[in-house]
């Protein structure tokens, strides 16, 4: 079912087209409902190259729009808007055809290619802290959008598997490992034989010395190193898997750096070729100082070879590139990172583009960067000691918090039944403050806000699932049947309230068009506590199980219902939230 934008984008292109030879036409919907649901500046764009009078032109175009069965006739507005306002027998039917349909009528778009998300990317032998979670859950929030919009998505989790730190960790698990606290506590055992290496190689050149030659002896293949390294990895894998189950993220491919080791070399001697690197101080380096280059990288040099032959991040990010345009042929790759890496993602993508491997298969390359979690002194939020919050300490966190407010609500629950709504609406609430960000900002974590039952949080959300849930479950007790979801299914909105969140309902599609779109879930999140507002005005003002209530308003408002409840569920699940029948 097309939305009422794409409908009047439709019918505007057509209009467009005849009047400017052009059907190029934006709309949006409009910021007070006072003047309507939405609105063009079409006329206002094309006036000036008419040499016309703005709302002239609007008044053309609007003479090539009669009313019809979706819209009135459009107003002309302000110095050239048109506003158009939809009518609400086509909102009763719509709405119909959306409960019968599922999905909120929202169509599937025709497959165009696949898209791949590179996400979370922890290192192995070191713990995720609070800084990963960003990532995680943002990169789950776009896979989640994209694969409803019945696109393919490759979820890849890109670890930190190879490099110069496990010449550290080797030495430290030769000189002080312990095979129970590996088996017991990998990760957080191998973090810590690292930094006891690390610290003491800031004033051992010996000890750093040995750490090169074990990292050599890993390079070159050495059996023991390899075998170490591949327990270290796998104990790791292990650790991130309950992490990740906990957090409901899955990924399609988790392939680390290591996997693209045997491409670097042939990666750094094709660049040279090609004449896109060049030798500088016997590194390897791709310079953007020839016509058509990025000015803004002309004296930030891209390193891809060291001048000891090794190789860097930058080189296997490039074989990465390659090795996706290959084998997925997608038509996105989006990295889900901070934004710290904003000059690497923009030097990494102008030698792709010079490259010309994303050409072969037209890739849009995206870097999707996201600010820091601050604490209340505005600073990035650690511990008291200064050092980063461990993911699995915050979770744990989240959930005893949770269970102590659902202990206080409803402590006449079974404490297995407390800890299962906990778990769900922790989680909840911890993706939710951070989704419902500008992805680009920092933010200030506050336990009170983000577990709060009022305000735009997921307990307030997940609350108003379980109201609307309550209501069937009195309707049931009444002896009221919930109206069939097909697309005769009795739906008559004549109430403000009614008709603002039946219009509210089928805006759903287009925010999540913009959220794919733009990679910023935070509309969505917006729009889902709009939606909550829109039924809980509706809610105060409109009886659904009330006597005297007349039978056939009745079905249409517990159908009403219905549908924003699916709404909610569906909102809430592709932000990786789930839902409750009782809080």
């Amino acid at each position: 079912m097309k939305s009422p934008q794409q409908v009047l984008e439709a019918r505007l292109a057509a209009a467009s087209l005849q009047l400017f030879a052009s059907a190029e036409v934006q709309v949006k919907p409009c910021a007070d409902a006072r003047h309507g649901d939405f609105q063009t500046n079409a006329a206002m764009i094309r006036a000036k190259e008419l040499g016309k009078n703005p709302r002239e032109v609007a008044a053309e175009l609007a003479a090539l729009l009669p009313e019809d069965d979706a819209f009135t006739a459009p107003v002309i507005a302000g110095p050239g808007f048109l506003n158009f306002t939809l009518k609400a027998g086509w909102l009763n039917r719509a709405l119909a055809v959306a409960r019968a349909e599922g999905r909120l009528g929202i169509e599937t778009e025709a497959q165009s290619g696949t898209v791949v998300l590179d996400f979370s990317g922890p290192n192995v032998a070191k713990e995720m802290h609070v800084g990963h979670i960003r990532s995680t859950i943002l990169g789950d929030a776009l896979a989640r959008c994209h694969r409803f919009l019945g696109r393919t998505v490759v979820t890849d989790n890109h670890l930190g598997d190879w490099g110069t730190q496990f010449g550290k960790i080797l030495l430290g698990y030769k000189r002080h490992g312990n095979e129970a606290d590996l088996a017991a506590r990998p990760v957080e055992h191998l973090e810590a034989l690292y930094q006891q290496i690390h610290e003491a190689s800031k004033t051992d050149e010996a000890i750093q010395e040995e750490a090169r030659k074990e990292l050599l002896a890993l390079q070159q293949g050495n059996p023991e190193s390899l075998a170490l390294w591949k327990r270290f990895v796998a104990a790791t894998l292990a650790e991130l898997d309950k992490i990740y189950s906990r957090l409901g993220v899955r990924f399609d491919e988790t392939l680390g750096e290591s996997a693209y080791n045997d491409r670097l070399d042939g990666v750094v001697k094709e660049l040279k070729a090609k004449g896109i690197a060049r030798e500088s101080e016997g590194a390897v380096v791709v310079f953007f100082d020839q016509p058509g280059d990025d000015a803004q990288l002309a004296d930030k040099p891209f390193l891809i070879q060291k001048s000891d032959e090794a190789f860097l991040y930058a080189t296997t990010d490039l074989a990465t590139v390659a090795y996706r345009v290959e084998r997925w042929k997608p038509i996105r790759i989006i990295y889900v990172t901070d934004g710290r890496q904003q000059l690497h993602f923009q030097q990494l993508f102008a030698t792709v583009r010079k490259w010309g491997i994303d050409r072969v298969v037209p890739t849009a390359l995206e870097h999707v960067w996201f600010g820091a979690i601050l604490g209340n002194d505005k600073k990035p939020l650690k511990t008291r000691e200064g050092k980063p919050i461990k993911l699995r300490e915050l979770l744990d966190e989240a959930e005893s918090r949770a269970l102590e407010i659902i202990t206080e609500k409803r402590p006449e629950l079974s404490e297995e039944r407390r800890q299962e709504i906990a778990r769900v609406v922790d989680l909840g609430a911890l993706k939710f403050a951070d989704l419902g960000q500008n992805r680009n900002l920092d933010y200030v974590f506050d336990w009170k806000k983000l577990l709060a039952f009022e305000g735009n949080t997921a307990p307030y959300l997940q609350n108003g699932y379980v109201r609307i849930k309550s209501i069937f479950r009195k309707a049931a007790e009444q002896g009221v049947a919930l109206p069939a979801a097909d697309a005769g299914a009795p739906l008559d909105l004549r109430e403000e309230a009614e008709i603002a969140l039946g219009k509210k309902l089928l805006a759903f599609g287009e925010t999540l068009r913009i959220v794919a779109a733009e990679s910023r879930p935070h509309y969505l999140c917006i729009y889902l506590c709009e939606l909550a507002t829109a039924f809980h005005a509706f809610y105060e003002a409109c009886p659904v199980l009330k006597t005297g209530v007349p039978e056939e308003v009745r079905a249409s408002r517990l159908a009403l219902c219905a549908l924003t409840a699916e709404a909610l569920q569906l909102g809430l699940g592709l932000l990786g939230i789930g839902t409750l029948e009782e809080m």
